[in-house]
C-alpha cells in the first residue's frame, strides 16, 4: 500500500473514461492517453470520478476497465498510482461497487457522501465506516454539487477513521478548506487536496497537500508546473500558471464537463469522444470553438504541436 502522501500529494489527474461504445469503459481504449499522460510525467491517476463519469458507468462494467487500466499504468510507470471513485446514493451500493474493484491492483477508494438525499453527519460518518473492512484506505470527495456536503461535524468524524485517508475538496469554499487543513493536521497520515481548478494556488498556500484538477486531463504540465512553483516558494509564477489554468476552464462555457474534455482529446487522437448516456458528445462546431479557446495554452496543451490552434 502507498503512503499517504503518494496517494495525495501532489498531482493527482482525475482522468476521464476511454470508451468503446458510449456508456462501454475500455482500459485498451485508453492506451494513448495513459501513454501521453506518462510521458508528462504524471504519477497519480483517480478514475470514475465526476471526470470519469463514474456515477453514469454500470457497476459490472467497472472492474475489467479498472484492473486493465491498473496494469497499462504500471507497465509505464513504475510505481505508479491508482485510486477509484466508487461513489453511489447508499451505503450498500456503495459497498457493492468497492468490492468489485478491491482486487484490481488499485491503491485506494474515492468516495463522495451519499448522493441524491442530503444527510445528517452521522449518517455521513456511518456512510464512510462502512467501508472499513473492505481492505483499501478511503479518500473523501468533498463536492457539495453532487452529494450531500462535508460539514465541520462529519469531517471530524472522518479524520476519527483510521481507514479514511484524505480528503478531496470541490467545495470551492475557503472556510471548509481551512477546517479540513485544520483537521487533517490531528494526523500524521491525512492529506487534504484541492480539486477546485480556479482555487489551486489558493488551495495550497491554505495548507493543501495536493491538488486534483480535471483540466489536468488537457494539460497535465501546467498543473505540475503550478506545483513545482508553488514549492520553490514563486508566488508570481504561481499567480501566472493559475491565471492559466483559470483560462482554461473557459471552455466549459461552449460546452460544460465531460464531452468538452472528451472532445479535445478526440482531436488530439488520445480519446474516443463517446461519452456514458444520457451524456452527448460534441458537435463538430463546438469541438472547432473548444479547440480555438484551449489553443493559447500551447506547450502545456497533451495536443500535437500542429494541431494547436492559435488565437
Amino acid at each position: 500500500m502507498c503512503g499517504v502522501k503518494d496517494l495525495l500529494g501532489g498531482l493527482v489527474v482525475p482522468l476521464v473514461t476511454p470508451m468503446d461504445l458510449p456508456g462501454v469503459p475500455s482500459a485498451a481504449a485508453g492506451t494513448p492517453l495513459l501513454r501521453a499522460m506518462a510521458d508528462a510525467g504524471v504519477r497519480r491517476l483517480m478514475l470514475l470520478g465526476s471526470n470519469g463519469e463514474g456515477p453514469l458507468v454500470r457497476a459490472d462494467r467497472v472492474p475489467g476497465y479498472v484492473a486493465g487500466t491498473v496494469k497499462r499504468w504500471r507497465d509505464l510507470v513504475d510505481g505508479g498510482v491508482v485510486l477509484v471513485n466508487v461513489t453511489a446514493p447508499g451505503t450498500d451500493e456503495v459497498r457493492e461497487r468497492a468490492e468489485r474493484v478491491v482486487d484490481s491492483g488499485a491503491d485506494a477508494l474515492v468516495l463522495s457522501p451519499p448522493t441524491y438525499f442530503r444527510h445528517r453527519p452521522d449518517e455521513v460518518v456511518a456512510h464512510y465506516a462502512a467501508l472499513a473492512g473492505v481492505g483499501l484506505p478511503v479518500v473523501a470527495y468533498n463536492a457539495p454539487k453532487y452529494a450531500t456536503p462535508l460539514t465541520e461535524s462529519s469531517v471530524d468524524g472522518l479524520v476519527a477513521l483510521p481507514h479514511v485517508v484524505g480528503v478531496k475538496d470541490s467545495s470551492t469554499d475557503p472556510a471548509v478548506l481551512a477546517h479540513l487543513v485544520e483537521a487533517a493536521r490531528r494526523r500524521t497520515d491525512f492529506t487534504v487536496s484541492q480539486g477546485d481548478e480556479r482555487g489551486l494556488a489558493a488551495g495550497l498556500r491554505a495548507g493543501a497537500g495536493g491538488i486534483v484538477p480535471g483540466t489536468a486531463n488537457l494539460a497535465p504540465r501546467l498543473a505540475a508546473d503550478l506545483l513545482a512553483a508553488h514549492e520553490a516558494g514563486d508566488g508570481a509564477e504561481v499567480d501566472r500558471l493559475q491565471d492559466l489554468h483559470t483560462r482554461l476552464t473557459a471552455l466549459h462555457a461552449v460546452r460544460p464537463g465531460v464531452p468538452a474534455v472528451k472532445a479535445l482529446l478526440a482531436r488530439w487522437g488520445l480519446c474516443p469522444p463517446h461519452a456514458a448516456p444520457p451524456l452527448a458528445p460534441c458537435t463538430p462546431s463546438e469541438a472547432d470553438e473548444l479547440a480555438r479557446v484551449v489553443g493559447p495554452l500551447g506547450a502545456y496543451l497533451l495536443a500535437p504541436h500542429d494541431l494547436v490552434t492559435h488565437d
